[in-house]
């Protein structure tokens, strides 16, 4: 039984290993077109500061999650606090998660929106519960049972 696990374990270990250089293989690439795109822009303009060039911060689409998917990792994040958090920390903590650029104030904006909208639906399934929280934010965690309650005054705020 021992040898089926590890054959496993050394056959993922191998296939990781693998996607790994690819990987370092595709990011060599990139710096090598970006080092070309700088020397061309630098000889159309000499002056140019070329690491004055931000770079283009990743916008998720719309629909950037699957089905259920804002709803697990907001779970997640739940389960792990030691304390009840903010849907704005929440969300803070879902971009760190996804590699999403966690200065861009206006996708911060529309996830606590998505982190709201997803948590209120767990709380009429009775997972997590909120109280009042600073501002116009709630505090949210899992609900454990302690005491039954469900919170009306969840619905009265924005997220």
């Amino acid at each position: 039984m021992n040898e089926f696990v590890l054959n496993g374990l050394v056959k993922r270990r191998a296939e990781l290993a693998g996607d790994i250089e690819n990987t370092h293989e595709a990011l060599r690439k990139m710096v090598l077109d970006l080092e070309s795109l700088d020397a061309t822009i630098l000889q159309f303009d000499p002056d140019y500061r070329v690491e004055t060039i931000k770079a283009k911060a990743f916008r998720p689409p719309k629909d950037w999650s699957n089905r259920g998917q804002m709803s697990r990792i907001c779970l997640s994040i739940l389960r792990q606090a030691a304390e009840p958090l903010t849907t704005r920390d929440i969300a803070l903590q879902l971009l760190v998660e996804r590699a999403l650029d966690k200065s861009d104030q206006r996708l911060l904006r529309l996830m606590t929106k998505r982190v709201g909208v997803a948590l209120r639906g767990q709380r009429e399934n009775g997972l997590v519960r909120c109280d009042q929280g600073p501002g116009q934010y709630m505090l949210w965690e899992i609900d454990r049972g302690d005491n039954g309650r469900r919170d009306e005054r969840c619905d009265e705020n924005i997220d």
